[in-house]
């Protein structure tokens, strides 16, 4: 099993590694929870036919919150995260005389197989499939463009990300100019909301009472849906893995400091525009009947589409421009050890979670609500910052990222700390 251009690599020492990518890592982390706390506890379904607005006024405030500010916007860090992080391994493998290719084509294939894994068994919402996937294409279509060519597509994606909604929703909306078409397009959609209450219904009664058999049952129907919805998330993923290569082949990561106006112009600029951007988004769109967008409504989504990878950028730029100072590097740090074990904290959040919302759990599903879910996501992400500290005082990787780097690079990997030869 020891290919002799795999023993030349192996995994990133610590001296190596950036910390300020780890905490954005950790960072993106919570954003993360926060988004899927709500996806926990309610049927997937609703990510289409949407979810009651009525109720306390700290669960409203609490949505609103999250819909402006954290919905769409952690997942783009992610991505851009995962964009960079594969800039810096093609450079340490050059350096190095690995043969990227066929290392990084294993990486992902095990990366592939905890997704599924993750799906099936534990959450239907996993990410890591998509990642996957498109991690495969950018290795095997992008990782030699250029600069240059990496930004034109990062805007050809984006606009496909705004086109492509906007297009299949114009052309129902164009079909209802006429009377029969109108009365085709609202019957197809009465049918579908239909379809889709009475799978959320079923959906919500297994997940809230179902054994462990039953509800893996139910998630794989669940797939479905979720692979028909990651399709528009795809493209707008993408630009930002494309946009995170960039950034990595520029080398901004590895001299801050000399980016500091880029990244202030950056933060301010993203904020106004992004915040203001999803803000409108709420305002208009913010209604959770099932029926076919107005064209306002549209113009909503398309400018939420960029105003929403915009805002993450700002969140980056935002971040990094705080940890060139020693009193919030100090007070950040803490995030580095959740960024470096990610895959793990990730996998965890999932099933912490699952086990809180899921009949073979403790039941919830259903009964917890947007406030309370804010409540919970911090509880759940303030453990695993110590928790996390403590495992990497110990050991090297994460649990998950042991087996991973073990399966990625065909040997056994060490995985407790090499004792100090001081004591």
């Amino acid at each position: 099993m020891n290919d002799p251009a795999v023993e030349r690599g192996g995994p990133v020492p610590l001296s190596e590694r950036i910390p300020s990518i780890d905490i954005l890592r950790g960072f993106a982390l919570f954003g993360i929870l926060l988004v899927n706390m709500h996806l926990f506890g309610f049927p997937a379904q609703e990510l289409l036919i949407g979810s009651e607005e009525s109720g306390p006024l700290l669960d409203r405030i609490a949505a609103w919150g999250i819909q402006v500010f954290a919905e769409s916007k952690f997942y783009p860090i992610f991505s851009f995260l995962f964009g960079l992080g594969f800039a810096l391994q093609i450079q340490r493998a050059e350096a190095r005389g690995t043969r990227f290719v066929p290392f990084y084509l294993r990486r992902l294939f095990i990366l592939l197989l905890i997704g599924v894994a993750h799906a099936v068994f534990i959450w239907v919402g996993d990410i890591l499939v998509l990642y996957a996937l498109l991690g495969a294409i950018l290795l095997l279509f992008f990782r030699k463009r250029s600069p240059r060519t990496l930004l034109v597509w990062t805007g050809v994606f984006l606009a496909v990300s705004v086109l492509l909604p906007v297009g299949l929703s114009g052309l129902a909306l164009l079909a209802k100019l006429t009377p029969a078409g109108a009365a085709e397009v609202s019957a197809s959609f009465a049918e579908s909301e239909a379809g889709l209450r009475a799978e959320a219904a079923q959906a919500a009664l297994v997940y809230a009472t179902g054994s462990f058999a039953e509800i893996t049952l139910q998630r794989l129907s669940d797939l479905r849906l979720m692979y028909s919805v990651a399709i528009f998330l795809a493209f707008n993923a993408f630009a930002m893995f494309l946009l995170g290569l960039y950034v990595g082949r520029r080398g901004i990561f590895r001299n801050i400091s000399a980016h500091v106006p880029l990244l202030k112009k950056i933060f301010w600029w993203g904020f106004v525009l992004g915040a203001s951007s999803n803000l409108a988004y709420a305002i208009v769109n913010g209604g959770s009947e099932f029926a076919l967008p107005t064209w306002m409504d549209l113009l909503a989504d398309s400018v939420r589409t960029i105003g929403a990878p915009v805002l993450a950028l700002s969140y980056i730029a935002g971040l990094t421009l705080l940890l060139q100072h020693d009193a919030w590097r100090v007070r950040l740090g803490p995030l580095a050890a959740v960024g470096r074990m990610a895959l793990t904290n990730y996998l965890l959040q999932s099933f912490v979670a699952t086990t809180i919302f899921y009949g073979y759990g403790f039941g919830l599903f259903g009964q917890i609500g947007p406030a309370l879910g804010v409540v919970l996501t911090v509880a759940i992400f303030t453990a695993q910052i110590p928790l996390s500290m403590w495992w990497l005082g110990r050991f090297q990787f994460g649990p998950v990222e042991w087996l991973w780097r073990t399966l990625t690079y065909l040997r056994w990997q060490p995985l407790r700390l090499a004792s100090d030869p001081r004591r």
